[in-house]
Protein backbone atom coordinates (compact mmCIF):
# COMPACT_ATOMS: atom_id res chain seq x y z
CA UNK A 1 0.00 0.00 0.00
CA UNK A 2 1.09 2.96 -0.52
CA UNK A 3 -0.26 6.31 1.00
CA UNK A 4 -0.27 10.20 -0.11
CA UNK A 5 -2.47 12.70 1.61
CA UNK A 6 -2.63 16.64 2.52
CA UNK A 7 -2.17 18.63 5.58
CA UNK A 8 -3.31 21.68 6.33
CA UNK A 9 -6.26 23.25 8.13
CA UNK A 10 -9.27 22.97 8.08
CA UNK A 11 -9.67 20.79 5.49
CA UNK A 12 -13.07 21.15 4.03
CA UNK A 13 -13.30 20.01 0.03
CA UNK A 14 -10.32 19.03 -1.51
CA UNK A 15 -9.13 19.14 -4.87
CA UNK A 16 -6.44 16.97 -3.99
CA UNK A 17 -8.10 14.32 -2.42
CA UNK A 18 -10.40 14.14 -5.74
CA UNK A 19 -8.13 14.49 -8.62
CA UNK A 20 -5.96 11.65 -6.81
CA UNK A 21 -8.55 9.59 -6.25
CA UNK A 22 -10.06 9.77 -9.33
CA UNK A 23 -6.63 9.39 -11.37
CA UNK A 24 -5.48 6.48 -9.00
CA UNK A 25 -8.86 4.22 -10.16
CA UNK A 26 -8.75 5.60 -13.78
CA UNK A 27 -5.07 4.19 -14.11
CA UNK A 28 -5.75 1.01 -11.68
CA UNK A 29 -3.05 2.40 -9.27
CA UNK A 30 -5.18 -0.58 -6.87
CA UNK A 31 -1.74 0.05 -4.19
CA UNK A 32 -2.44 3.53 -3.86
CA UNK A 33 -4.80 5.98 -1.66
CA UNK A 34 -5.10 9.60 -0.96
CA UNK A 35 -6.51 10.99 2.67
CA UNK A 36 -6.86 14.22 4.28
CA UNK A 37 -4.83 15.24 7.59
CA UNK A 38 -6.00 17.90 9.41
CA UNK A 39 -3.43 18.84 11.19
CA UNK A 40 -3.91 22.16 13.21
CA UNK A 41 -0.46 22.46 14.94
CA UNK A 42 2.39 21.71 12.71
CA UNK A 43 3.88 20.21 16.41
CA UNK A 44 1.57 16.61 15.65
CA UNK A 45 3.46 16.15 12.48
CA UNK A 46 6.20 14.03 13.62
CA UNK A 47 3.37 11.93 15.21
CA UNK A 48 1.42 11.56 12.59
CA UNK A 49 4.47 10.05 10.15
CA UNK A 50 5.02 7.52 12.93
CA UNK A 51 1.23 6.50 12.47
CA UNK A 52 1.32 6.40 9.21
CA UNK A 53 3.39 3.66 8.19
CA UNK A 54 2.54 3.69 4.61
CA UNK A 55 2.78 7.13 3.88
CA UNK A 56 4.92 8.40 0.30
CA UNK A 57 4.33 11.84 0.26
CA UNK A 58 2.40 14.85 1.55
CA UNK A 59 0.79 18.09 -0.16
CA UNK A 60 0.78 21.01 1.79
CA UNK A 61 -1.62 23.83 1.78
CA UNK A 62 -3.06 26.63 3.91
CA UNK A 63 -2.31 27.88 6.36
CA UNK A 64 1.49 25.37 6.65
CA UNK A 65 3.02 26.33 3.67
CA UNK A 66 6.34 27.94 5.39
CA UNK A 67 5.94 26.48 9.08
CA UNK A 68 6.29 23.12 7.57
CA UNK A 69 9.66 24.01 6.33
CA UNK A 70 10.93 23.62 10.25
CA UNK A 71 10.37 19.97 9.82
CA UNK A 72 12.38 18.86 7.00
CA UNK A 73 15.11 17.09 6.36
CA UNK A 74 15.83 18.67 3.09
CA UNK A 75 14.41 21.33 1.26
CA UNK A 76 14.68 21.74 -2.60
CA UNK A 77 16.85 25.13 -3.90
CA UNK A 78 13.39 26.23 -5.76
CA UNK A 79 11.85 25.91 -2.57
CA UNK A 80 14.47 27.44 -0.69
CA UNK A 81 14.09 30.31 -2.89
CA UNK A 82 10.59 30.60 -2.70
CA UNK A 83 10.43 29.79 1.23
CA UNK A 84 7.28 27.88 0.92
CA UNK A 85 6.74 24.20 0.36
CA UNK A 86 3.47 22.75 0.00
CA UNK A 87 5.29 18.85 -1.82
CA UNK A 88 7.01 16.32 0.78
CA UNK A 89 8.22 13.84 -0.51
CA UNK A 90 8.20 10.92 2.48
CA UNK A 91 11.22 8.04 2.55
CA UNK A 92 11.21 5.51 4.85
CA UNK A 93 14.20 2.74 5.82
CA UNK A 94 16.41 5.38 3.87
CA UNK A 95 20.10 5.35 4.27
CA UNK A 96 23.45 7.54 4.25
CA UNK A 97 26.82 7.32 4.06
CA UNK A 98 28.63 7.96 7.68
CA UNK A 99 30.68 10.85 7.99
CA UNK A 100 33.36 8.13 9.53
CA UNK A 101 33.00 4.91 7.29
CA UNK A 102 31.35 6.28 4.23
CA UNK A 103 29.48 3.36 4.66
CA UNK A 104 25.89 3.42 3.90
CA UNK A 105 23.94 2.66 7.40
CA UNK A 106 20.28 2.59 7.80
CA UNK A 107 18.61 5.93 9.76
CA UNK A 108 15.95 5.49 12.44
CA UNK A 109 13.23 3.24 10.69
CA UNK A 110 10.57 5.09 13.22
CA UNK A 111 12.18 8.80 11.32
CA UNK A 112 11.39 8.78 8.14
CA UNK A 113 13.39 11.49 5.77
CA UNK A 114 11.17 14.62 4.32
CA UNK A 115 12.32 16.39 1.56
CA UNK A 116 10.36 19.57 1.33
CA UNK A 117 9.56 20.89 -2.85
CA UNK A 118 7.37 23.84 -4.20
CA UNK A 119 5.30 22.71 -6.83
CA UNK A 120 2.84 25.89 -6.63
CA UNK A 121 5.17 27.72 -8.96
CA UNK A 122 5.43 25.01 -11.91
CA UNK A 123 1.63 25.12 -12.11
CA UNK A 124 1.52 29.19 -11.61
CA UNK A 125 3.91 29.47 -14.42
CA UNK A 126 2.39 27.19 -17.26
CA UNK A 127 -0.68 28.16 -16.63
CA UNK A 128 -0.08 31.98 -16.40
CA UNK A 129 2.56 31.99 -19.49
CA UNK A 130 -0.42 31.54 -22.35
CA UNK A 131 -2.46 34.13 -21.21
CA UNK A 132 0.63 36.68 -21.42
CA UNK A 133 0.35 39.70 -23.91
CA UNK A 134 3.24 42.51 -24.19
CA UNK A 135 1.00 45.12 -22.17
CA UNK A 136 1.10 42.78 -18.93
CA UNK A 137 4.55 44.14 -17.36
CA UNK A 138 3.39 44.54 -14.09
CA UNK A 139 1.39 42.75 -11.52
CA UNK A 140 -0.41 43.46 -8.21
CA UNK A 141 0.16 40.54 -5.68
CA UNK A 142 -3.08 40.45 -3.66
CA UNK A 143 -1.55 38.61 -0.01
CA UNK A 144 1.84 37.77 0.73
CA UNK A 145 1.32 34.37 2.38
CA UNK A 146 2.90 31.14 1.01
CA UNK A 147 1.24 30.98 -2.57
CA UNK A 148 2.13 34.37 -2.81
CA UNK A 149 5.92 33.28 -2.39
CA UNK A 150 5.38 31.11 -5.23
CA UNK A 151 3.70 33.66 -7.55
CA UNK A 152 6.57 36.24 -6.95
CA UNK A 153 9.37 33.37 -7.66
CA UNK A 154 7.35 32.88 -11.19
CA UNK A 155 7.00 36.72 -11.86
CA UNK A 156 10.76 37.02 -11.19
CA UNK A 157 11.35 34.13 -13.33
CA UNK A 158 9.63 36.11 -15.72
CA UNK A 159 10.47 39.40 -15.66
CA UNK A 160 7.53 40.90 -14.16
CA UNK A 161 7.36 43.44 -11.98
CA UNK A 162 5.07 43.29 -9.12
CA UNK A 163 3.75 44.76 -5.47
CA UNK A 164 2.40 43.07 -2.73
CA UNK A 165 -0.74 44.25 -1.68
CA UNK A 166 -2.06 43.39 2.14
CA UNK A 167 -4.39 44.36 4.78
CA UNK A 168 -1.06 44.63 7.16
CA UNK A 169 1.56 45.80 4.60
CA UNK A 170 5.22 45.36 5.12
CA UNK A 171 7.42 47.86 4.15
CA UNK A 172 7.91 47.94 0.34
CA UNK A 173 3.60 46.55 -0.19
CA UNK A 174 0.86 48.51 -0.76
CA UNK A 175 -2.26 48.49 1.49
CA UNK A 176 -5.50 47.98 -0.65
CA UNK A 177 -6.28 51.70 0.46
CA UNK A 178 -3.23 52.60 -1.53
CA UNK A 179 -5.20 51.39 -4.98
CA UNK A 180 -6.23 54.08 -6.89
CA UNK A 181 -7.15 54.24 -10.71
CA UNK A 182 -2.92 54.86 -11.57
CA UNK A 183 -2.20 52.30 -9.88
CA UNK A 184 -4.35 49.73 -12.02
CA UNK A 185 -3.22 51.55 -15.40
CA UNK A 186 0.29 50.37 -14.39
CA UNK A 187 -0.13 47.07 -13.21
CA UNK A 188 -2.43 45.32 -15.58
CA UNK A 189 -1.63 41.91 -14.07
CA UNK A 190 -3.65 41.22 -10.82
CA UNK A 191 -3.24 37.57 -8.77
CA UNK A 192 -5.91 36.93 -5.84
CA UNK A 193 -3.81 34.66 -3.74
CA UNK A 194 -5.63 35.19 -0.78
CA UNK A 195 -8.60 32.72 0.44
CA UNK A 196 -11.22 35.59 -0.48
CA UNK A 197 -14.30 34.29 -2.32
CA UNK A 198 -13.60 30.46 -1.70
CA UNK A 199 -16.65 28.65 -1.03
CA UNK A 200 -19.15 28.86 0.87
CA UNK A 201 -18.07 32.30 1.25
CA UNK A 202 -18.44 33.28 -2.49
CA UNK A 203 -19.76 36.62 -2.31
CA UNK A 204 -16.66 37.71 -0.26
CA UNK A 205 -13.84 39.12 -2.96
CA UNK A 206 -10.27 41.35 -2.40
CA UNK A 207 -11.42 44.71 -1.67
CA UNK A 208 -9.70 46.53 -5.16
CA UNK A 209 -11.17 49.12 -7.18
CA UNK A 210 -12.79 47.32 -9.64
CA UNK A 211 -14.48 49.98 -11.73
CA UNK A 212 -11.09 51.05 -13.52
CA UNK A 213 -10.69 47.46 -14.71
CA UNK A 214 -10.07 47.25 -18.41
CA UNK A 215 -9.91 44.76 -21.24
CA UNK A 216 -6.41 44.77 -20.49
CA UNK A 217 -6.16 43.69 -17.53
CA UNK A 218 -5.61 39.74 -16.85
CA UNK A 219 -6.97 38.61 -13.18
CA UNK A 220 -5.92 35.31 -11.99
CA UNK A 221 -7.15 33.60 -9.00
CA UNK A 222 -5.75 30.84 -6.97
CA UNK A 223 -9.34 29.87 -5.65
CA UNK A 224 -10.89 26.86 -8.35
CA UNK A 225 -13.60 26.57 -6.00
CA UNK A 226 -16.28 28.31 -7.43
CA UNK A 227 -14.83 28.28 -10.62
CA UNK A 228 -16.10 31.84 -11.34
CA UNK A 229 -15.36 33.76 -8.36
CA UNK A 230 -16.44 37.35 -7.56
CA UNK A 231 -13.45 38.42 -8.24
CA UNK A 232 -13.21 37.18 -11.47
CA UNK A 233 -16.62 37.83 -12.44
CA UNK A 234 -15.97 41.84 -11.56
CA UNK A 235 -13.08 41.69 -13.97
CA UNK A 236 -15.46 39.83 -17.13
CA UNK A 237 -17.54 42.53 -16.41
CA UNK A 238 -15.18 44.88 -17.52
CA UNK A 239 -14.07 42.21 -20.23
CA UNK A 240 -10.56 41.46 -18.39
CA UNK A 241 -9.06 38.48 -19.28
CA UNK A 242 -9.75 35.64 -16.37
CA UNK A 243 -8.17 32.66 -15.02
CA UNK A 244 -9.07 30.63 -12.04
CA UNK A 245 -6.57 28.54 -10.44
CA UNK A 246 -7.89 24.71 -11.32
CA UNK A 247 -5.33 24.43 -14.10
CA UNK A 248 -2.38 25.13 -11.64
CA UNK A 249 -3.32 22.75 -8.99
CA UNK A 250 -3.74 19.97 -11.74
CA UNK A 251 -0.39 20.97 -13.02
CA UNK A 252 1.37 20.99 -9.54
CA UNK A 253 -0.43 17.95 -8.61
CA UNK A 254 1.29 16.26 -11.39
CA UNK A 255 4.29 17.63 -10.56
CA UNK A 256 3.63 16.34 -6.96
CA UNK A 257 3.20 12.90 -8.32
CA UNK A 258 6.23 12.99 -10.16
CA UNK A 259 8.53 13.82 -7.30
CA UNK A 260 6.72 10.98 -5.07
CA UNK A 261 8.12 8.67 -7.76
CA UNK A 262 11.29 9.86 -9.12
Amino acid sequence: MKKFGLIGYPLGHSFSEKYFTEKFKAENLENCVYELFPVQNLSDLPQLLAKEKHLCGLNVTIPHKIGVMYYLDEIDKDAQEIDAVNCIKVTHHHSVKSIFSGELCTLNPHKPKLVGYNTDAYGFEKSLKPLLETHHKKALILGNGGAARAVKFVLEKLKIDYKFVSRRPLKGMLNYNDLSEATLKEYRIIINTTPLGTFPDVENCPDIPYQYLTNKHLLYDLIYNPAETTFLKKGKEKEAKIKNGAEMLALQAEKSWEIWNK
